[in-house]
């Protein structure tokens, strides 16, 4: 099987556990402000690879991927997921750590072809990395230009299949950094119990210098670079929200 990929990362250290072998997929179908990779968006195009391929390059490298794997990220890996599936199962074969690192954008619980298609996928994936980019729903097609509807229910569904789930949410100074969001974010995440981790990152303005390159105004114009320390600040209303809502479910019991 072929898939447009945008490009591959040899020693990815952000990625899911250990150092691993990073796969960006071409194409997105988000729009989020803070996009600093506005160069996988276009759908249809990038490098032709075959899934064999990718494995080839990632036995190239695996004596140096100590407690790795392979992650596929984006631009959005599950525009193309039955590649991503042949992929997984494939490395599963060889019994490689499997990361997906997704916005869930794609996922649609009323749809049951792209259900079985999760399904199917979810059977050889070791570890979602979901970003939930904002909680609120008018805020979330504000920020990326669709609801948060069905990336919720993604979460909900990873839950329900077991499949463990980090979630990496930013922080951006007057847009993703008010307490009562924040708050509400971390009950939400509380009813989760397939939880293993999760990273506030602090929005920063790297990807500035590509939108110039590639022709494309900059959608945050000045906003500024969010300080460590909001970050730090942001996470703990998470967690206190977390834990309310871990209390909550204690009362109802």
């Amino acid at each position: 099987m072929e898939g447009y990929i945008h490009s591959t990362e040899s020693f990815g250290t952000v990625d899911g556990p250990g150092i691993r072998f990073v796969v960006f997929f071409q194409g997105c179908p988000m729009r989020c402000l803070y996009c600093h990779n506005p160069d996988t968006w276009d759908i249809g195009s990038g490098n032709v690879r075959t899934v064999e391929s990718i494995l080839e390059e990632y036995e190239s490298y695996k004596e140096f991927l100590k407690n790795g794997g392979i992650t596929c990220t984006g631009g959005e890996p599950l525009l193309q997921i039955d590649f991503v599936t042949e992929l997984f199962e494939k490395a599963k074969e060889r019994e490689i750590h499997t990361c997906l690192d997704t916005s869930g954008i794609t996922f649609n619980p009323n749809n049951s072809e792209i259900l079985e298609k999760f399904k199917k996928l979810m059977k050889s994936t070791d570890l979602v990395m979901l970003d939930i980019k904002h909680i609120n729903p008018t805020e979330h097609k504000k920020l990326t230009g669709h609801s948060n509807e069905n990336i919720l229910s993604f979460a909900e569904f990873l839950r329900d299949e077991g499949v463990d789930l980090w979630v990496r949410h930013v922080v951006v100074p007057g847009i993703t950094d008010k307490e009562e969001y924040l708050h509400e974010l971390g009950m939400f995440l509380g009813g989760l119990k397939n939880l293993k981790a999760l990273d506030v990152l602090p929005y920063h303005t790297m990807g500035k210098a590509k939108y110039k390159e590639l022709g494309i105004e900059y959608p945050l114009g000045d906003t500024p670079s969010a300080e460590k320390s909001l970050a730090f600040w942001a996470k703990d209303v998470i967690m206190q929200g977390l834990k309310d809502r871990l209390i909550k479910n204690r009362i109802q019991d």
